[in-house]
């Protein structure tokens, strides 16, 4: 099939750059050697009971009416940082954002929020809007995190606009990305969505 080529090589990118182009997710991933599908995951979820859960769940459900969540910057610290800081507790790992990466001149810029165990990462973008192509920018994240050294064969991620919430994954066996048909909200998905990222962090 003719394919047109979408970046330049001479060019720079950064992650927020594949969030603006107007391709489909699947054209931009095909650039870098990747398929693109859409299933249901079947993500690992902990069975361990996770506390302070309903707290947070009363913290958000009392907030979210004062506030006004029309910017990027509010969701991420009034949905988003709480649950992912939670997470981080639960787990006891860091919780790294704004961590800056670059591979080379198509992979790089900052990634809203790392974390990671010994064997997985979670990397999570948070946008204003347009899952669509928060994803395809996901995803591109996902790739530079797979050409890191010792990077797992299984990368998670997440695109999230705060009360919706959107996993994927990237296999580097099948160099395949997968986004979930699935989606989570907030603050009635809390437990499940932390319970999907202490899953794959344990």
């Amino acid at each position: 099939m003719f394919k047109l080529k979408i970046l330049r090589e001479d060019a720079n990118y950064s992650f927020r750059s594949f969030f603006e182009l107007p391709n489909d997710t699947d054209e931009v991933l095909a650039e870098f050697g990747y398929a693109f599908a859409r299933t249901r995951l079947q993500l690992p979820r902990t069975s361990r009971q996770l506390e302070r859960l309903t707290e947070l769940r009363q913290q958000l459900e009392e907030t979210i009416p004062y506030v006004s969540l029309s910017s990027e910057a509010a969701k991420r610290e009034i949905l988003i940082a709480p649950v992912l800081s939670r997470v981080a507790v639960i787990c006891k790992r860091v919780l790294r954002i704004e961590y800056p990466l670059k591979i080379n001149n198509l992979l790089q810029g900052n990634l809203d929020y790392l974390i990671q165990s010994e064997h997985s990462l979670i990397v999570v973008e948070a946008k204003r809007d347009d899952l669509t192509r928060g994803f395809t920018q996901l995803a591109v994240e996902m790739i530079a995190l797979s050409m890191l050294e010792n990077a797992p064969n299984t990368i998670y991620g997440t695109v999230t606009m705060g009360d919706v919430w959107v996993f994927g994954t990237l296999e580097t066996a099948s160099r395949t990305v997968t986004r979930d048909i699935t989606s989570y909200t907030l603050p009635d998905d809390l437990e499940e969505i932390v319970k999907i990222f202490v899953g794959i962090l344990e």
